[in-house]
């Protein structure tokens, strides 16, 4: 990709606006901060601990 060709958007594909970067508008930036505020990104890891075993109980 040149540097005058603007990257696609994440979402959906379009090429990105210069006002929303690196969206092509404020749809596609609201819809990837639900995916982040609603956990819908996540790293896979091992199971978190539970609270008592955290403790010791």
């Amino acid at each position: 990709m040149s540097p005058d060709t603007p990257a696609p958007c994440p979402v959906c594909g379009q090429p990105a606006s210069v006002r929303h970067r690196p969206f092509c508008g404020a749809a596609c930036r609201d819809r990837d901060l639900l995916q982040w505020l609603g956990e819908g990104y996540r790293i896979p890891g091992p199971p978190a601990l539970a609270d008592d075993e955290k403790t010791g109980d």
